[in-house]
């Protein structure tokens, strides 16, 4: 059917003709932007695969000898394991069989837990998102919060004490501060415990279970969400900074209006672009993070799960969680250019 304000008005049609053309222009450069950062993303995968085979073989120690530990074995015994592992077989060998099975999904099987590496890893990686998800979310509002806070009240009192309240706790090893919370918290107070997720013979189940993992994970949420919320607040605050003398302030002050809702409703959604990409790169190195704070406090988690396979070392564990955290970084990656050229449309 024919618009009969098109055929009356020919600059109107042409009009409309030339936004239907930019916009499905920006559809398909769209598109092609997230096909090429795809490409990527999977040169990325396949190079950490790789990656993840040999940076572990130049680690010292032998896997036969970790997993009889404990044990009195013969040099004839030991040859029986590595040959049962494959341990006995050349590198290339080893390398191609580690490539087929990852192609099948089989991440191998633990040394030390004979148990599938996809077992164990689906195992511990609730703890692990339960732990970073929290500590991630407090983050996150903390930081912002704090950071157009300081950003709206620069160089004043609240601006310098949290900046530099936020930057001393940047600099601080995340280990570190752990262990001085269970030296002040479960050591000295004892407040609350120094490890685990549960109590041992504490409550199997319903509220009283809940209450005791949220206990047991006020520790380590506290080191990990001290140590990064600053990334947000310093980030926030930069941008927010540059935003507070644009035209459109100037504009929305001079309708009138008050001063809380220029900065909710105007300049804090332009400054929170720059932000995009660290949040979602945040959250991808956070689980990655996770294995010193999993390993000080002895949280059942992916982290501490390489803790322990480093010590073997037990190779597929190694490889297998080596290969989720950094899968896990290059999605995040990938979601953050595609999230911010759809909320940016200076990028359209």
């Amino acid at each position: 059917m024919t618009d009969a304000s098109a055929i009356t008005d020919p600059a109107a049609a042409q009009e409309q003709a030339d936004e239907d053309r930019d916009a499905r222009g920006s559809r398909g450069g769209w598109v092609r932007y997230m096909l090429i950062k795809a490409g990527g993303a999977a040169v990325s995968t396949i190079m950490v695969i790789v990656l993840g085979f040999f940076a572990f073989r130049i680690l010292p120690g032998d896997p036969a000898k970790s997993i009889t530990s404990g044990r009195q074995v013969t040099p004839a015994q030991l040859r029986v394991i590595r040959h049962q592992y494959g341990l006995d077989q050349s590198i290339l060998v080893q390398f191609w069989k580690y490539l087929t099975d990852m192609l099948r999904g089989n991440l191998g099987t633990s040394y030390v837990y004979h148990e599938p590496v996809t077992q164990l890893i689906g195992e511990r990686v609730g703890p692990t998102l339960l732990l970073t998800g929290t500590s991630a979310l407090l983050s996150l509002v903390l930081g912002l919060w704090l950071g157009q806070k300081a950003a709206w009240k620069r160089d004043t009192p609240f601006d310098r004490l949290h900046t530099g309240t936020a930057l001393v706790f940047w600099s601080v090893p995340t280990f570190w501060l752990g262990l001085m919370l269970i030296f002040v918290f479960s050591g000295t107070l004892h407040w609350f415990p120094s490890g685990g997720m549960v109590t041992v013979d504490g409550p199997t189940g319903g509220f009283a279970l809940v209450l005791d993992v949220a206990k047991h994970m006020v520790l380590p949420v506290l080191s990990m969400t001290a140590v990064s919320y600053a990334q947000y607040l310093v980030i926030m605050r930069s941008s927010l900074l540059e935003e507070l003398n644009a035209d459109y302030l100037l504009v929305a002050r001079a309708k009138g209006l008050r001063e809380d809702d220029v900065r909710r409703h105007h300049a804090i959604p332009n400054a929170l672009l720059p932000t995009i990409t660290m949040i979602f790169l945040t959250l991808g190195g956070l689980i990655g993070g996770a294995v010193t704070v999993e390993t000080v406090f002895s949280w059942p988690g992916l982290g501490y799960l390489t803790y322990q396979a480093l010590s073997a070392p037990d190779f597929p564990v190694l490889q297998g969680t080596f290969v989720v955290f950094s899968e896990i970084v290059i999605v995040m990656n990938f979601l953050s250019e595609g999230v911010y050229r759809i909320i940016d449309p200076r990028l359209r």
